[in-house]
């Protein structure tokens, strides 16, 4: 399976599991994961994340909700191993094709996090995730967002396209599921993050795509603090209407 999707670089995992825990972003958007799931899916007793990577996603879930099942699947099997170092005794973690989920109304949360992006054919994968949904259960999205913020970046991470909210929602309601929650976050840098991808929207030889992972504690402490910040206005409800992210919450009725 990993052979014939070009959908991501396997062999950035190892870095990527060095890196993630020590970066803003990835810590950030943890937070707002596990904050949707407190908020919209108190009584959830199962989540399965779709393309988990190297597990940082579900080792903070762990944290978070000892008593969850968790199940993580990702394509590459590559980043399987990473995952299984930081998950707990009891974590199920498989080799899965996102457009054909084996499940049927088996979890009460599914999670994409950043994973649409890098699939052509995002609504059968929706169609899939909608079928592998318990009822009352729903789904977490977060997705890179705005096409202006198109850069090298996107293209070395075998991005298919940046997503408007609009869109979005459309296709999970195309699924079945009914649209509970969407804001964009990463909304207080997004004048930070539209110079830096405007600098590298032209082709470059020397271009690292981890650099902006590799931040100083000065100024990743400054760029979490700016997210706390985000977070605190999105639990008191507001939805900021531009950011480089974009998150959606919906269930199946």
């Amino acid at each position: 399976m990993a052979r014939e999707n070009s959908g991501f670089q396997p062999q950035i995992f190892r870095e990527l599991a060095n890196l993630e825990a020590r970066n803003f972003w990835f810590r950030a958007r943890n937070r707002i994961i596990v904050w949707a799931i407190q908020r919209y899916f108190p009584q959830s007793t199962s989540f399965l994340e779709i393309g988990c990577g190297t597990g940082f996603v579900l080792s903070g879930i762990a944290k978070s909700f000892p008593s969850i099942r968790l199940s993580g699947s990702e394509i590459f099997s590559d980043g399987l191993g990473f995952a299984a170092s930081r998950m707990r005794a009891g974590a199920e973690l498989f080799q899965m094709d996102a457009r054909r989920i084996p499940f049927k109304n088996e979890f009460d949360v599914i999670g994409a996090l950043d994973v649409l992006e890098h699939i052509q054919e995002d609504e059968a994968v929706l169609s899939q995730m909608y079928q592998a949904t318990k009822h009352g259960g729903g789904i977490i999205l977060t997705v890179p967002q705005h096409e202006f913020l198109w850069s090298q970046q996107d293209t070395y991470a075998c991005h298919v396209r940046r997503y408007q909210a609009r869109d979005l929602r459309n296709k999970v309601a195309r699924a079945g599921f009914v649209v509970e929650r969407t804001t964009s976050f990463v909304s207080l840098l997004l004048p930070l993050m539209y110079l830096s991808r405007w600098r590298k929207r032209n082709a470059d030889e020397k271009f690292d795509p981890l650099n902006e992972l590799r931040l100083g504690g000065v100024a990743n402490v400054m760029l979490e603090s700016a997210l706390d910040i985000e977070r605190v206005f999105i639990r008191l409800g507001v939805s900021f209407p531009m950011g480089g992210s974009l998150l959606l919450i919906a269930r199946k009725t």
